[in-house]
């Protein structure tokens, strides 16, 4: 499923192809997505000039001067850059045509994905405005993890992976950060000392930071939007590799099913 840098990584694919651009036309060939893709974005998108490309938690968000596209990947979307007459194949379900004869087409195989049209404020819509900070903005700290997670029985995994209490940190990051912090996966939110929420913090910027530099992680679905994979899987220190050697210590990964997922952290390494 496409995470947060996943999702940056497309932003930052498609945005210098589509800023600027005036829509042509919207083709849409299967809206039963995760939502129907509402009659609206057909009718109202094209003539508009696309004034911004944004990114909020897992969500894209393309502005123009009549409202905004509300893009989610779901499970297995991805965006790809086209010419407009390259034929369409299975599970390419929603194009954005523009002025210069390139399109923005939506690929989404589990159908899980969504492109919405939204009016007025999108920060205030029904599937933003609950939302907590974004990880790699000044918003989001140590002291700020701390104060969201206060109080809470909960496997700090699991908190960290509210998008209540931060967005975008899905199951893969998530392991990756709490074994970069040293903090065992599953250690209760309320059993972990003020200052290791300092070091998660940190963690948490840093294996983000770092999986969009290398463009995201190729596990299944996952591919940029030019169509090539990316190369964080390459880095993964704990992420799929139960039974390999710690890359710190040499002491093999552990995992369990917690949450109906698959969780990974050094027992060694991680207290």
């Amino acid at each position: 499923m496409p995470e947060l840098p996943e999702v940056e990584t497309t932003r930052r694919g498609i945005e210098p192809h589509v800023l600027g651009r005036t829509v042509r036309s919207v083709i849409v060939r299967e809206p039963r997505l995760r939502w129907r893709v509402p009659d609206a974005l057909a009718r109202e998108l094209p003539g508009a000039r696309i004034d911004a490309v944004a990114r909020r938690a897992k969500y894209l968000l393309l502005r123009t001067a009549r409202g905004h596209v509300l893009v989610h990947l779901g499970m297995s979307g991805s965006l790809r850059i086209v010419p407009a007459t390259t034929p369409p194949v299975t599970h390419d379900h929603v194009d954005i045509v523009f002025d210069d004869g390139v399109a923005m087409r939506l690929r989404d195989p589990r159908r899980f994905g969504s492109v919405l049209w939204l009016t007025g404020d999108p920060l205030r819509s029904k599937l933003l405005k609950d939302l907590g900070p974004e990880p790699l903005s000044d918003a989001f700290d140590g002291r700020t993890l701390f104060e969201r997670a206060s109080g809470r029985s909960a496997a700090i995994k699991h908190v960290i992976m509210d998008a209540h209490v931060v967005v975008g940190v899905g199951n893969i990051y998530a392991s990756e950060a709490l074994h970069r912090a040293r903090i065992h996966p599953l250690r209760g939110a309320d059993r972990i000392a003020r200052e290791r929420f300092d070091a998660l913090a940190d963690s948490i910027k840093d294996v983000l930071r770092a999986a969009i530099t290398a463009g995201g992680t190729t596990l299944r679905d996952f591919a940029k939007s030019d169509g090539e994979p990316g190369y964080f899987a390459q880095e993964l220190a704990v992420y799929e590799r139960a039974g390999e050697p710690c890359r710190i210590c040499a002491t093999s990964i552990k995992t369990v099913r917690s949450g109906q997922r698959s969780t990974y952290w050094c027992p060694r390494c991680q207290r």
